[in-house]
């Protein structure tokens, strides 16, 4: 058993790595695309594939895709936690969008409505995988279409499912949620802490 208690971060979110600062993980981020034996974890749903399945589906690939890394570069056998943030609205899964206009869409979609952030977190070592799903719901205002353009504007739907983040400038928009902060943050904490411990972690 390893003594130096860590884990490999399978993900190059900044929202992620801040999450598990907050309880105290230490972690590695691990670089995936160059990584040799890298199989591409290919981001689109099957067809017929719910949102909250689909997360998962992402969340254990990228926890595999990461301990095959771990293993072709012999690195120490730290586990590999993987994870993946869905929005879903009008059971449509919206991921990250391609540009402002699809931002835009996205986000007039959202507008005045409730909607689904499931964030699924997979930790692997060895054969040894666990999956947990973190599932909450949205409330946003109605969007004016000033505000809309201004948030826009300030570019922060890049690289973000459903074209917002919670914890930046669309806290505004925000109205209620219920269901985990964190989780639709992209790091659900008790989810993931009751999951890091399940392989030994003490928190």
């Amino acid at each position: 058993m390893l003594v130096d208690k860590r884990v490999y971060l399978a993900s190059q979110s900044p929202r992620r790595r801040e999450l598990l600062k907050q309880i105290g993980v230490s972690y590695e981020v691990l670089p995936l695309r160059s990584a040799p034996g890298r199989s591409d974890v290919i981001e689109v749903p099957k067809p017929d594939e719910i949102a909250s399945d689909f997360a998962q589906r992402m969340a254990g690939e990228k926890a595999a895709s990461g301990w095959r890394a771990v293993e072709g570069r012999k690195l120490l056998g730290h586990p590999v936690l993987g994870a993946d943030t869905v929005v879903e609205i009008d059971e449509v899964i919206l991921g990250k969008p391609n540009g402002r206009a699809e931002a835009a869409d996205m986000l007039r979609l959202l507008s005045g409505r409730s909607h689904w952030v499931h964030t699924a977190v997979a930790v692997q070592q060895n054969a040894r995988r666990e999956l947990r799903l973190s599932s909450s719901m949205v409330t946003f205002a109605a969007l004016h279409e000033d505000e809309l353009q201004r948030y826009l504007d300030s570019g922060e739907f890049a690289g973000k499912a459903g074209a917002y983040a919670i914890q930046g400038r669309a806290a505004q928009f925000v109205i209620r949620i219920n269901g985990s902060y964190t989780g639709i943050m992209g790091l659900p904490l008790h989810d993931t802490a009751e999951l890091l411990k399940e392989f030994g972690f003490v928190l």
